[in-house]
């Protein structure tokens, strides 16, 4: 499905646009994000923002665009259906993070509407459960505008690295280039997991992952990823090619 979407978007900026806000939907509606790898679908867009196949600026417009409808969909669903959604028995196969959520929303209802987006399974829950709860459409506003602003090009930005990436003239240095930018892709991600993890410890239920890397192990491990990462970014911006790479990123940035 993301090969026969990459080959449609290339064909067509007004499709590309209209793709991205579809995935954004989607990957907002609610419970329907559970099920589609969105993440993996925006960074592959991202991929045509750093080729410069599709603008920054039009993209970011049209992932606002489809995050905005998507939440308030799930946001009105939640609210004309609460009842119904509670005997669902989809729902109840996801009772303990339905109860997470409404727990959150009850007690810091500004930032979980926000930082809800940025989390994957909570992405398609927190304007449904919102709804569910009756809270107040102005109130429900402001943070979702927020999010659903931020969200786009932060999912965007690993795709338009290694599209930037991609574009870089063949050379001596590209491979290394390439896979240094790789590597530290993947230890910022694996830092940022494991200090989640880290932050949330005595606060979630022990499962298969607390028990092979226990708290101590865990401060351990996280602490290595982070100096690992740092190492590989100091490396990597030292490269011959980092001055290519930086303007050619710039001019993405410029739309």
């Amino acid at each position: 499905m993301e090969a026969y979407l990459a080959h449609l978007v290339t064909q067509s900026l007004a499709f590309s646009l209209v793709a991205i806000s579809i995935v954004a939907f989607l990957e907002s509606l609610a419970l329907v994000g559970l099920l589609l790898p969105g993440t993996v679908m925006m960074a592959s867009l991202g991929a045509l923002i750093g080729s410069g196949q599709v603008s920054l600026y039009a993209a970011w417009a049209a992932g606002t665009l489809g995050c905005f409808l998507g939440d308030w969909v799930s946001y009105f669903i939640g609210r004309r259906f609460k009842v119904p959604l509670h005997r669902w028995s989809f729902l109840k196969k996801h009772k303990s993070l339905l109860m997470k959520t409404e727990y959150a929303l009850h007690q810091h209802r500004f930032a979980t509407v926000i930082l809800g987006r940025f989390i994957g399974p909570t992405r398609p829950l927190v304007p449904m459960v919102a709804g569910m709860l009756d809270l107040p459409p102005h109130k429900f506003a402001l943070p979702n505008v927020i999010g659903c602003l931020a969200w786009p090009p932060i999912y965007f930005l690993p795709g338009i690295l290694a599209g930037v990436a991609i574009d870089i003239p063949a050379s001596a240095h590209s491979g290394l280039f390439k896979w240094l930018l790789f590597l530290l892709v993947v230890l910022v991600w694996l830092s940022g997991w494991l200090g989640w993890r880290w932050f949330r410890e005595g606060k979630r239920s022990p499962d298969w992952f607390s028990r092979w890397l226990p708290l101590r192990r865990l401060r351990w491990v996280c602490s290595l990823t982070v100096i690992a990462a740092v190492a590989c970014f100091i490396f990597w911006h030292q490269q011959p090619l980092m001055p290519v790479y930086r303007h050619l990123l710039w001019k993405v940035l410029e739309g």
